[in-house]
């Protein structure tokens, strides 16, 4: 449904999106209850004693790799970017953090924040380490704008000129490893 959006224009120079504020509630406060407090302590505590464990899933790309090569050069042709896998791994990834929203939430002294705003951390590779840009706002955005800000960080993160503020702030991060 999102390749079939009106028809958005060309963006050529691409500048990269603030934080959206609207008039809604970004964030939500909910004090915890003695008994989630004390959960929330041992859990933290383990994290910090615990072999942190990193999981690999397998999905079936396939109707996505379909959708890409049905739609690859037509969005090349209008956007003048390719349309890669990210965008479609930041969209799916917003949906869950909307659907699930104790994942989009931190905790805070005695109290839940729930956060209303969908900023991503992807990794970038430079030749001085790895670097996490943070995509603001990416449930606002077009695929198409997804691609061209991942383009834009990118270009920014290799050449040095990563500012701290683009790094800080992500609600969800994720490392940038495909095998297909």
């Amino acid at each position: 449904g999102h390749m079939n959006k009106a028809e958005q224009p060309a963006i050529k120079q691409y500048e990269l999106p603030k934080s959206v504020v609207n008039g809604e509630q970004r964030e939500e406060r909910v004090k915890m209850s003695k008994i989630r407090q004390v959960i929330a302590a041992r859990l933290k505590a383990s994290q910090n004693t615990a072999a942190i464990l990193t999981t690999f899933n397998e999905i079936d790309m396939k109707n996505v790799m379909d959708l890409r090569a049905k739609y690859k050069d037509a969005f090349e042709k209008k956007y003048g970017i390719k349309l890669g896998f990210m965008s479609f791994f930041i969209k799916a990834a917003v949906q869950a953090l909307k659907e699930i929203a104790e994942i989009n939430a931190e905790i805070s002294g005695d109290e839940i924040i729930y956060k209303h705003y969908y900023d991503v951390g992807v990794a970038v590779g430079t030749d001085k380490g790895l670097v996490v840009p943070v995509i603001r706002g990416a449930d606002q955005m077009s695929f198409a704008e997804i691609e061209l800000t991942l383009v834009a960080l990118g270009k920014k993160a290799r050449e040095g000129k990563l500012q701290v503020s683009e790094m800080e702030g992500a609600t969800i991060y994720h490392l940038k490893r495909w095998s297909i």
